[in-house]
């Protein structure tokens, strides 16, 4: 088993962040390997990021994602620069409520349900790795959980835990449209 998966947003949206919790959720509780790498510009917030993850039952030899299974795009920039660096049977996700895409990709209102559902756009990270967990089987459910548990601040755990299970729902609704 081998999944590359790069998240690509603006600084401040979190895809760092939930970059290293599902990379913790792999080694930490679900015993694989994992690497992940993140760039971002020299601003703070609103400059290009990215968060790339390779979990994998074996060694892995080559830290960066040479080809996506999985991309998930929070802003147009990051779907404009990536969403030809992904395999041909690839899954291409972007937030909806921020990003115009081709039919390639699935558009997903993540930004939206963290703003309407849950009242804290800050949660729109932990939907989105709600989402990559449950379409890509890359970790337990479980682990994801534990870790974002871990890596959030205090105090904010039932609203993570829920922003979770926000991306859980809308990943199965594209594996029932698939």
């Amino acid at each position: 088993m081998r999944k590359e998966i790069r998240l690509a947003g603006q600084g401040g949206q979190g895809q760092v962040l939930a970059g290293i919790i599902l990379a913790e959720a792999a080694v930490t509780y679900d015993g694989l390997k994992a690497t992940q790498t993140q760039s971002y510009g020299p601003e703070s917030r609103g400059g290009a990021s990215k968060a790339e993850v390779i979990i994998s039952d074996e060694p892995i030899d080559y830290p960066k994602v040479t080809r996506a299974d999985l991309l998930l795009c929070m802003s147009q920039e990051g779907y404009e620069k990536y969403r030809d660096e992904v395999s041909d049977d690839s899954v291409i996700l972007v937030d909806g409520t921020l990003v115009e895409a081709g039919d390639e990709a699935y558009s997903l209102p993540i930004t939206g349900t963290a703003r309407d559902k849950l009242g804290r756009v800050i949660v729109a990270n932990i939907i989105a790795l709600g989402v990559v967990v449950g379409l890509t089987g890359a970790v337990t459910e479980d682990a994801a959980r534990q870790a974002v548990l871990d890596r959030v601040p205090a105090g904010t755990e039932d609203l993570n835990r829920q922003a979770f299970g926000e991306g859980l729902r809308l990943a199965r609704e594209i594996a029932s449209d698939r």
